[in-house]
């Protein structure tokens, strides 16, 4: 979960994606149409942006209420295309998306639909960065797609979608090499802060998704989840080989340090944890240096 607002974020002298970068529409597992869009790696002359379609593509999944177009997402995108190529897409309920946002559930289709579209374009590798929402949603993506059975205990839905993925032989070109969750929670229908006591509100209440959809341009389904999805910090322990870098800033107002804590020590000696001095939560509060680090990290087998 993210903020309920996109709020100042951090500026760049990265300037913004140059107008006009390819876009698509991809149809999801569940028949959701997602607006996705590609832009070529800007590192060096053209020869050398050509080169990054078989190379690393990164796959940025936004906080909720985000979209593809929004200023922080398109100014990462920005940065993180000065180290390889970037898909950016919204998910579902978001931007010019279809669907209604599940808060981080049946959103993983929406990612894995943009990793299998990176893949299709030629990609070797792809490495997928959530904010957020998003990195909640790359987490449950990693271990979804990680090609081995998951412990579903308390998360019937988890199989239902892993199934419907391989009825469509979709799933093995969906998995990701690396995964970055950037201000991600480790657990579901935490209330400790204001600010998430806010968001609860905007998801749960009648009035409240009505601010979410004329407000902040978000429409929320209005059905709790049934089965409870699994869980971020579970998500972690479920990773294997695949790499997992966790980010997130010591002022975060919506998820305290406990958080990326619990991701980090599930995971094991799989995770690297950066804690940020300074850093707020999620692609607004991420400034130019740390998103060239993410980058870096990212490019690197």
């Amino acid at each position: 979960m993210s903020s309920v607002s996109e709020g100042r974020f951090r500026g760049s002298a990265v300037p913004l994606i140059t107008p006009g970068p390819p876009r698509t529409t991809l149809r999801t597992a569940d028949g959701v149409r997602i607006e996705a869009v590609y832009e070529p790696c800007t590192a060096g002359a053209g020869a050398v942006a050509e080169s990054s379609f078989d190379g690393t593509a990164i796959v940025l999944a936004h906080g909720f209420t985000g979209s593809v177009d929004r200023p922080a997402v398109r100014r990462a995108a920005g940065v993180f295309a000065g180290r390889a190529a970037v898909v950016t897409f919204s998910f579902r309920g978001h931007g010019g998306s279809g669907g209604r946002s599940t808060v981080g559930d049946r959103e993983v289709l929406d990612l894995a639909a943009a990793v299998a579209w990176a893949r299709s374009l030629g990609h070797r590798r792809v490495v997928t960065v959530g904010f957020s929402m998003g990195g909640s949603v790359v987490l449950r993506h990693g271990a979804l797609y990680a090609g081995r059975p998951v412990d579903d205990t308390g998360a019937g839905d988890v199989v239902e979608l892993t199934e419907r993925e391989g009825r469509t032989g979709a799933r093995a070109e969906a998995h990701a090499d690396a995964v970055v969750a950037v201000s991600a929670p480790a657990r579901w229908y935490y209330r400790g802060t204001a600010p998430m006591r806010r968001l609860h509100w905007v998801v749960t209440r009648p009035l409240g998704r009505l601010v979410g959809r004329y407000g902040l341009h978000t429409r929320i389904d209005r059905d709790e989840w049934n089965p409870v999805p699994l869980a971020p910090v579970e998500a972690a322990g479920l990773f294997g080989p695949t790499p997992l870098l966790i980010v997130h800033g010591d002022r975060d107002p919506y998820f305290p340090l406990d958080h990326p804590r619990s991701l980090a020590d599930a995971a094991g000696d799989g995770a690297e944890l950066w804690l940020e001095r300074g850093m707020g939560h999620a692609e607004n509060a991420a400034d130019e240096t740390l998103l060239t680090r993410i980058a870096d990290w990212a490019v690197t087998p």
